[in-house]
């Protein structure tokens, strides 16, 4: 695509939005009428992909606008309940973009199994014996793992852990890694260590007892970067520089204090998450991952890095993205596979990339309103569209009535119902 800037997008019609994508991406036809169908999920495939299906659920499915990573453009497909996030991070694209936009990447797909040993006679000797053995075992890895191994992925190495449980016991953890190319590789890693398992406990004494996968996959790290003018930043009769030094204050309070670092890495995975609803991803998996990482030093801290260089605002952020852009709800779900012909991303290291660089982007928008005008002024404003959708406003109504709600200043149930009333006609 030439530019993920739409000017106005916001502004348009439903239809007409559809029409602006497909144009920027040429979608075929088929794909924006799908778009077109209330929730794209057939239920023979819900039933096929849970238990006890009786029905699906739909969420609104967005795009987020102006996202250069790479000096690529892209339009980023997002799937969130929660108003203004969308329109967050399209905004922090766009003042990134005067900076030249984000740069992102992330490692290979290397997961963790974990294989657990406990009654171990002597832990010392065993660590030393699954050391000495580590070729070996990498060996019938290999051997249990030959359609990873054909696409140039499969097991990288074997590293041994002591953990010491609350009743005193020392229990050996193996961890095997694993690269599962491009995908999240769940499954594959679990096959992996309880075929490998009865052998390590061959080797170290013990018993085996968990064979299981680590969601906390930290030798698989997506990291991306922003560099924003100062130019860019100035709001409210703030300058630039003011307002990026207000950011660092939130910023610093954040990296300092574990109950403002929470909602701060909340803010973050608002982005993140959204993208990875889109695109079939396990979002529970990277949420977990990604607030184990925050507190890796022993304290729960912030997931992104800010400093002032110059006249910039420069921010970072690392975190643990365990991602698939392969397998079989891929091939499944009609809007999961819309999603990916959207992004246009060729593997999961380019996507983990694009979704480190909407984490960013959703925490460096948080910052600038909370530091500039509050979160609730904008974000209130379109809330209220939901909260005059659930007193039963629809069609040209909502966006009259809504500006009313939001000069009242009073964005609640009750009194949308109000405003309602007034506008209806009387018989």
């Amino acid at each position: 695509m030439s530019s993920s800037r739409i000017a106005s997008f916001y502004r348009l019609s439903v239809e007409e939005r559809r029409r602006k994508i497909a144009e920027a991406l040429n979608l075929p036809s088929a794909d924006v009428e799908a778009l077109a169908h209330g929730d794209g999920l057939p239920l023979e495939v819900a039933d096929a992909m849970v238990e006890n299906a009786v029905g699906t659920f739909a969420l609104p499915f967005g795009v987020a606008l102006n996202f250069k990573v790479n000096g690529r453009d892209y339009v980023v497909p997002m799937v969130v309940e929660e108003p203004s996030v969308i329109a967050a991070a399209s905004y922090a694209a766009l003042l990134a973009r005067e900076g030249g936009g984000f740069v992102a990447e992330a490692d290979p797909g290397a997961m963790i199994g974990q294989i657990q040993l406990v009654n171990v006679p002597d832990p010392g000797a065993a660590v030393e014996r699954i050391g000495a053995a580590r070729a070996r075992l990498l060996e019938a890895a290999e051997e249990l793992t030959p359609g990873l191994c054909k696409r140039g992925a499969g097991p990288r190495d074997v590293e041994v852990r002591l953990v010491r449980g609350d009743d005193g016991e020392t229990m050996v953890v193996v961890h095997v890694l694993l690269d599962t190319g491009d995908a999240m590789g769940a499954n594959a890693v679990n096959s992996l260590v309880e075929g490998l398992a009865p052998m390590v406990e061959e080797i170290a004494g013990g018993t085996v007892c968990l064979r299981i996968l680590s969601n906390l996959s930290d030798r698989r790290l997506a990291r991306a970067s922003v560099r924003v003018p100062f130019a860019a930043l100035g709001r409210d009769g703030l300058s630039g520089a003011e307002v990026a030094e207000r950011m660092m204050h939130a910023y610093r309070f954040a990296a300092a204090d574990p109950y403002r670092a929470t909602t701060h890495n909340k803010g973050i995975m608002n982005g993140v998450d959204a993208v990875a609803l889109a695109t079939g991803n396990d979002w529970r998996a990277i949420e977990a991952g990604a607030h184990a990482y925050a507190c890796r030093d022993g304290r729960y801290t912030s997931l992104t890095t800010w400093r002032i260089e110059g006249e910039h605002l420069v921010g970072s952020i690392e975190l643990p993205m365990a991602v698939s852009t392969v397998g079989p709800l891929v091939k499944s779900h009609p809007r999961v596979r819309l999603a990916f012909r959207v992004l246009g991303v060729s593997g999961a290291r380019e996507l983990g990339g694009i979704m480190a660089a909407a984490g960013l982007a959703s925490n460096m928008a948080a910052m600038r309103a909370l530091a500039t005008e509050g979160i609730q002024k904008g974000h209130m404003s379109l809330h209220a569209r939901s909260v005059l959708l659930a007193a039963g406003a629809r069609g040209a109504a909502v966006e009259q009535l809504r500006k009313r709600l939001v000069a009242a200043g009073d964005v609640k149930i009750d009194r949308a119902i109000a405003l309602l009333r007034t506008t209806e006609p009387t018989s």
